[in-house]
């Protein structure tokens, strides 16, 4: 992939540059490849690099006319599925949409216990909340829609999923998320007395693991 064919490129105020992108996989190789350049010194100076669903926004920069003329040459490599760091999160697969996930799967509810730990997710963009990840890795067959009524209280630490994302709410919300499991310990998506408050960065992989030794909390 080549960022000529690819990338269009869009001035966001005086020093800002946003980069659209045709589609999640051609964000996610982007904003990879933005680091590794960052990592080698080898990119233009930006203060903050924030990516999105489809876009990529480039903050801080120097000169952002002539970083928009060098990304236009790039070429960009596809996505390494093993590159970057790994985060696991304890799951409870006990949540109140978990039998009809189920039934749009054609599984039981242990079922979508083991579908949904058995993938390496990745975070694609973080929002909604601090601390919110939206989790690109499961294929195309197993997205489901959001529901038809949002609840006006998701709790924290609800494991979700919607369209084609997972994710783990950080904190107490309304949400429309299909709600199939629950981290024990919410705490650590959002932690304002770390270094990094956020656990779920974009870019950090994620695995879903059984929470005291039990995958599917509803099949015991």
């Amino acid at each position: 992939m080549t960022g000529s064919r690819t990338v269009t490129t869009r001035p966001a105020g005086h020093r800002a540059l946003l980069v659209e992108l045709p589609d999640a996989e051609h964000t996610a190789a982007f904003h990879a490849e933005l680091l590794r350049r960052r990592a080698a010194g080898a990119l233009p100076p930006v203060e903050e690099i924030v990516p999105g669903a489809r876009t990529v926004l480039l903050d801080g920069a120097a000169d952002p006319e002539a970083l928009a003329r060098e990304l236009s040459g790039w070429k960009v490599r596809p996505g390494d599925e093993d590159e970057g760091d790994v985060v696991e999160i304890a799951v409870r697969y006990d949540g109140p949409d978990l039998a009809d996930v189920a039934d749009r799967w054609g599984v039981a509810p242990d079922g979508v216990a083991a579908l949904h730990m058995s993938r390496t997710y990745r975070v694609a963009f973080c929002g909604f909340a601090p601390g919110f990840g939206y989790l690109t890795g499961l294929p195309e067959e197993l997205h489901v829609p959001r529901r038809a009524t949002p609840r006006t209280r998701v709790p924290a630490g609800a494991v979700a999923l919607a369209g084609p994302y997972s994710a783990v709410y950080p904190r107490s919300t309304p949400g429309g998320w299909q709600l199939i499991g629950s981290m024990p310990d919410p705490g650590r998506l959002w932690d304002t007395g770390r270094e990094r408050a956020a656990l779920l960065t974009p870019g950090t992989r994620v695995r879903f693991v059984p929470a005291d030794g039990v995958g599917a909390g509803a099949t015991r």
